[in-house]
């Protein structure tokens, strides 16, 4: 299904300004943000700025100095996503912080965790460990035979089977494909049912509301569509699941008070997620990416970045010999295309060679989604909001002439 290409573009006077706040902008065509977004100079600022502080006064006081901007990743990225900065938690990456949710659910055998086919490998992998080690289930809801998940037949199988856990991510990262992830949520409100998201591909490249997606736990990163650092997660924490006890596994003296010599009391915030050791440069850069994303404003940033990514997957779709593999009723910025005639890491190598970044991903990351489509790999190129219609030409031409020369 094509995406969002008929759109009118977004008239973007600003754009030549952020392309020169990008560094990495004049040195390749980065269609790779669903892997890490090119940095601008803001963040990067903020993270030498305080290494160089580190150097001179010493980590733990560098850290006690800058706590007000520190405080600020929190009071930003709530205003993000439609929280309350006590209910945000940072990590080093959205897998962390999604196991570290996981493991505040005390599963026992029998506890279905009840998902869709298009999720991102590492949850997948996750709940297949928890089956190994505690006896739960795992149900997948079906898809629809236009791409996507069949909300109602979810629903149905929330009605029926009252799963310990209902699991969706909002754009898996192998594919175009996003999930209605609010739709799912009011069946959850409905039913009472503990809602966790993945939202590591959508943060910064739409506006996320977490009351509008009725979730109980949400991760995400900041090093994609946010342009942040790497290193770099979050797990927002509902004030329901942290009024009704939820711990991680392994909690440390950040997130807990050693109470008496045989007890411990938890946070009353999301920072019982938190760890004691902060990499306080990558915190302050992320406070530094969302301030960025939220002054070039999500709401056009939700209307170019799929307008780029739908004239590069029409431009694609006309080429001989590749076929577009994204599927579902709404498409964002992920593009992936299986090219035939040549082999997965030579072509990526090709790519490379011409200045273009992409990335790879095969069938052990995507098993249902890359059985259903009968493909072993795709690429996959993922524009961003500073990226420009002559880069999606330019891409178009470059995987044409290297399909003609096979």
């Amino acid at each position: 299904m094509k995406a969002q290409s008929s759109a009118t573009a977004p008239n973007w006077e600003s754009l030549p300004a952020l392309r020169a706040d990008t560094p990495g902008a004049g040195n390749v065509i980065h269609f790779n943000n669903a892997g890490c977004g090119l940095l601008p100079r803001p963040v990067l600022q903020a993270m030498h700025d305080h290494l160089d502080l580190e150097a001179q006064i010493g980590g733990y006081e560098a850290s006690a100095a800058r706590s007000v901007q520190v405080r600020e990743f929190y009071t930003g990225l709530a205003a993000l996503i439609g929280a309350g900065p006590d209910n945000i938690a940072f990590s080093g990456s959205a897998t962390h912080a999604y196991a570290t949710a996981l493991s505040a659910i005390p599963f026992g055998p029998g506890d279905i965790i009840l998902t869709t086919r298009n999720d991102f490998v590492s949850n997948q992998i996750a709940f297949l460990s928890l089956r190994r080690r505690f006896g739960v289930e795992i149900m997948h809801a079906p898809d629809l035979p236009t791409g996507g998940v069949d909300v109602e037949a979810m629903a149905r199988l929330m009605k029926e089977h009252r799963p310990r856990l209902v699991a969706a991510t909002h754009i898996p990262t192998n594919s175009g494909l996003v999930q209605p992830v609010a739709e799912i949520g009011r069946h959850c409100r409905e039913l009472d049912l503990l809602y966790l998201v993945d939202a590591c591909q959508s943060v910064g490249q739409y506006p996320i509301d977490v009351e509008e997606i009725g979730c109980d736990l949400l991760t995400g990163t900041c090093r994609k569509f946010l342009r942040g650092p790497r290193g770099s997660g979050f797990l927002f924490v509902s004030d329901r699941v942290l009024r009704a006890g939820y711990e991680p596994l392994f909690i440390d003296m950040h997130g807990a008070d050693w109470s008496a010599a045989g007890e411990y009391r938890p946070s009353e915030t999301a920072s019982r997620f938190e760890e004691w050791e902060f990499p306080y440069a990558t915190v302050l850069g992320c406070a530094a990416a969302v301030r960025y994303a939220r002054g070039v404003g999500l709401e056009l940033i939700s209307r170019r970045t799929p307008y780029l990514a739908g004239l590069l997957r029409d431009g694609l779709d006309e080429l001989s010999g590749v076929r577009a593999l994204d599927q579902g009723e709404q498409l964002g910025a992920l593009v992936t295309i299986e090219v035939e005639g040549w082999e997965a890491v030579e072509f990526k190598a090709a790519m490379d060679a011409r200045g273009i970044n992409s990335a790879l991903s095969y069938r052990r990351l995507a098993q249902f989604d890359f059985g259903d489509k009968d493909v072993d790999w795709c690429l996959r190129l993922s524009p961003h909001y500073y990226n420009t219609e002559d880069e999606v030409a330019r891409v178009v031409a470059a995987v044409a002439d290297l399909r003609a020369g096979r």
